[in-house]
């Protein structure tokens, strides 16, 4: 960990899926800067006084809290500013038979707690201070599934790195020392097509994902399929395995069959994160065979350090 890293500065950019989570995309509506910008200073200092007092009002509940902004929004909001090394307005990327799509978005905030009241008072109370000068893009609400598993039935994140680790893989250091303690989010919606998922065999679930489903235990390589996830996702650079902080939220309307994940993933540096999804669609990770991806932005998570600065106008 660099000298200049704090993770108690940092937003909650860790492995901590709560049971009940929700996850919002605003777009700034651009037709008043001055307002946009007052309201967003005001936002960045109510919206910690709003963790702090629900932490107290909720003790038990574990709030976790996540405030992320857009390179086009941090463009608008701060034209003057500097700006987040690796902080870029993310486009498609394209394989031989999938691609990631990119999709608009200004504002972000990820809020989890063991208690969906928690998070709907959180979120209402955010509303208060953004609905004026934002729309809402897209809100997705997830939930813990059995034992930690993704929808799909495996268990999700192994290969993240433990809490006592992700420091050094989530949260920017002394490469750029002015925007040190924040994290860069990517954010991207699955749909899943559970029929096709649910009438393969357990075992070729098991070559798609690349673990056994019960144990979690991973595959020998060749009994995996070349495209199984858990090889299509791996990434190294100069022969060392690279990690971000990841997770995967369940999301479903049951009745209707709309079921999916929402897919989080927070870095050091995007472009850690990138790599992961360029790999993915080079080698048609198998789980594009029966998924439609809907959205997909990047987000700068400021320090809080960094949020007082905007709550103070220090940023315009």
């Amino acid at each position: 960990m660099s000298e200049i890293m704090n993770p108690n500065e940092a937003q909650d950019v860790w492995k901590d899926v709560g049971r009940s989570v929700e996850f919002v995309v605003l777009k700034l509506k651009r037709d008043d800067q001055e307002a946009a910008q007052e309201a967003i200073q005001e936002f960045a200092d109510r919206s910690q006084a709003i963790i702090r007092s629900m932490r107290i009002r909720a003790d038990q509940d574990d709030l976790k809290v996540a405030i992320g902004l857009s390179s086009s929004a941090w463009d608008f909001l701060f034209p003057t500013a500097d700006k987040p090394k690796e902080l870029v307005t993310y486009t498609e990327l394209k394989g031989p038979k999938y691609s990631m799509p990119a999709t608009e978005g200004d504002i972000f905030f990820h809020v989890r707690a063991a208690n969906e009241a928690v998070v709907y008072e959180v979120v209402t109370q955010f509303m208060q201070f953004l609905k004026p000068v934002t729309e809402v893009l897209d809100e997705t609400k997830g939930f813990r599934y059995f034992e930690g598993r993704a929808i799909i039935g495996f268990i999700d994140g192994t290969e993240a790195p433990a809490p006592e680790d992700a420091a050094d893989y989530a949260i920017i250091g002394d490469e750029d020392p002015e925007f040190a303690n924040g994290s860069y989010a990517f954010a991207q919606k699955w749909i899943h097509d559970m029929d096709f998922w649910g009438n393969l065999k357990h075992e070729e679930q098991e070559k798609a994902v690349g673990r056994h489903k019960y144990s979690d235990l991973e595959l020998e390589d060749d009994d995996k399929f070349k495209n199984a996830h858990n090889v299509a996702s791996k990434i190294e650079i100069d022969g060392v395995e690279q990690k971000i902080v990841r997770m995967n939220v369940p999301f479903s309307d049951a009745a209707t069959g709309k079921t999916g994940t929402y897919f989080i993933g927070y870095s050091r540096r995007w472009a850690v994160t990138k790599a992961m999804l360029q790999g993915m669609v080079a080698k048609s990770d198998y789980l594009l065979t029966f998924s439609t991806l809907l959205t997909g932005q990047l987000f700068f998570i400021p320090s809080r350090e960094l949020l007082a600065k905007i709550a103070d106008g220090e940023l315009n």
